[in-house]
């Protein structure tokens, strides 16, 4: 019976050498392809299989792994575990990468190593120690590219066809995520479809399409309207046949789920003005958490203080008078249409001091109030009124991001991610400082 093995047994990814006799190594699974077929160039009307998976076993060091053999082994390793496991791997062969050739198709990692498989001498499993486990599964809320590194879907779809062909990352919350759909080639080989729509605080629907069974499988798990994902090379391409662009998720593409929970930086008001005080007109665009309220919230005094018109094409807000769109230029008056967007500014005061003039807009708006903005028309007046006391003064949690802003009345251009209900217990440490961040 084979013994369990300690953490002094498992060499760290990041030490890994080829002249390393029998490692073992341990980590989590982050990403992870479809099983696929060569041609066997040695055995002429056979085929080879493989499959690849990346693993990751600390915040800054994970590696790729491929693993090549007869259809019956591969497909049986691969239906193994899945994004998302711990896995141990036992004596595989540590291989230089030939960065520029396989970066093309894979992942792009820190280690100047791949690992490779053999059906004879290589064994995986998945791992069952409850502390590694749990150090390991940490990590799957970090993203593998630099946490500010991508493009907003606002961006993405102003930019246009300029970006067709482009691999990038994006973050952005899940709105929906479509069934899946079944097909067959035209070479009589089985296809898988899913479509899921993201959303932020620029762009209410935008479409990311998931090809392969591992990507199908992990969008399943998402819960609409509160998932959050960061995607990392995805490919994003101007979509004819729609009119619209879109996002691919590759064979190089991982997904994070739920980065917004790394966002660990808890701020009083205070501190983030400090913050900007001290940045000397260079601070990158901030993430972080303000647990206080909304002290200010005027949606049931004038429309035109709630809701603004934006272009259906690139969802900028058009102009008030002549209610066109200036930004896209090059599409003809007569192919632009408007419509109504939350575009609310609000105040956010904790025990430290007040935040004014804060962007509360698009989806987060209509997550925060409940109600989309055909809903909030039909609401009459006192009806504003009520929603309006359901939200003001209640501890939230504010997920948000700041930017500075010279031409912005306060200096600070902040932007609310997310506005709910905060736990009690948690709202309470914060107020006695546990988590604040210095």
């Amino acid at each position: 019976m084979a013994h369990s093995r300690s953490a002094r047994d498992f060499v760290a990814l990041s030490d890994l050498h080829p002249n390393l006799a029998r490692p073992n190594v341990i980590g989590v699974v982050i990403g992870k392809t479809d099983v696929r077929s060569f041609p066997d160039r040695k055995n002429i009307g056979t085929e080879r299989y493989t499959f690849s998976f990346t693993i990751r076993d600390s915040p800054t060091y994970f590696i790729n792994v491929q693993s090549w053999g007869r259809e019956e082994y591969i497909r049986s390793l691969s239906e193994s575990f899945r994004v998302g496991d711990c896995v141990t791997i036992e004596n595989p062969l540590i291989q230089s990468k030939e960065a520029e050739r396989e970066e093309k198709f894979n992942p792009v990692t820190p280690s100047c190593y791949k690992l490779l498989l053999s059906e004879n001498h290589s064994v995986v499993k998945t791992s069952s120690c409850y502390e590694t486990d749990t150090r390991l599964l940490s990590l799957l809320h970090l993203p593998v590219k630099d946490p500010q590194d991508y493009y907003s879907l606002g961006d993405i779809v102003a930019n246009g066809q300029s970006l067709h062909g482009r691999v990038l990352n994006v973050l952005a919350a899940v709105m929906s995520v479509g069934e899946p759909k079944y097909f067959m080639t035209s070479d009589k080989r089985k296809g898988q479809r899913c479509e899921v729509k993201l959303y932020d605080e620029t762009e209410r629907s935008f479409p990311i399409v998931c090809w392969d069974n591992e990507s199908i499988q992990l969008a399943q798990s998402w819960i609409p309207q509160e998932t959050v994902i960061f995607a990392s090379d995805v490919r994003i391409n101007f979509d004819k046949f729609r009119n619209c662009m879109t996002a691919t998720v590759i064979s190089k593409t991982i997904i994070t789920t739920n980065p917004v929970e790394t966002v660990v930086d808890v701020y009083t008001v205070e501190q983030l003005k400090e913050k900007a005080l001290q940045s000397d007109g260079k601070l990158d665009p901030l993430h972080g958490i303000i647990y206080g309220y909304i002290s200010t919230l005027d949606i049931d005094e004038n429309v035109s203080k709630v809701l603004r018109n934006r272009c259906s094409i690139c969802r900028f807000i058009v102009n008030e008078v002549s209610n066109t769109c200036t930004f896209c230029s090059d599409v003809s008056p007569q192919c632009k249409s408007t419509f109504a967007s939350f575009d609310i500014l609000v105040d956010v005061t904790d025990h430290t001091g007040t935040l004014r003039s804060c962007y509360l807009s698009d989806c987060v708006a209509e997550e925060t109030l409940g109600c989309t903005v055909h809903e909030f028309l039909m609401l009459e007046e006192d009806q504003k009124t009520a929603l309006k006391w359901q939200l003001l003064l209640e501890r939230s949690k504010i997920y948000f991001k700041v930017t500075l802003s010279p031409n912005w009345r306060t200096g600070l251009k902040v932007n609310l991610l997310s506005c709910k209900l905060a736990d009690p217990v948690e709202a309470s440490q914060s107020v006695l400082g546990r988590d604040w961040k210095y």
